[in-house]
């Protein structure tokens, strides 16, 4: 009996983006007076070298929600895994693209 042995390390490490890379994260919630802002900040969290002109927000139809759109340098997987996991456990937050 021969046993065969994976890297299930691989395919967990493997990502569709080279980095760096130029990312436009994509974020919806509830349109507080603070979403936008708040956003940004975990932005800036973990890319210091941000530029705030590269924000930009739509609110919908009726108002009751935002999407923001904020571009930024991407340096790692793992950084934009801190990014999404810290926006999602925003009380506003709805989805991210």
């Amino acid at each position: 009996m021969t046993t065969s042995t994976t890297n299930s390390t691989a395919a967990s490490d493997e990502s569709p983006f080279e980095f760096p890379c130029t990312f436009p994260l994509k974020v919806m919630g509830m349109n507080s007076d603070s979403f936008e802002v708040d956003m940004v900040m975990i932005v800036r969290k973990y890319c210091p070298d941000f530029f705030e002109g590269a924000v930009k927000s739509r609110p919908s139809r009726t108002g009751k929600y935002v999407s923001v759109t904020i571009t930024f340098a991407a340096s790692s997987r793992e950084q934009l895994d801190h990014i999404y996991r810290e926006a999602h456990r925003h009380p506003d937050f709805k989805m991210a693209l």
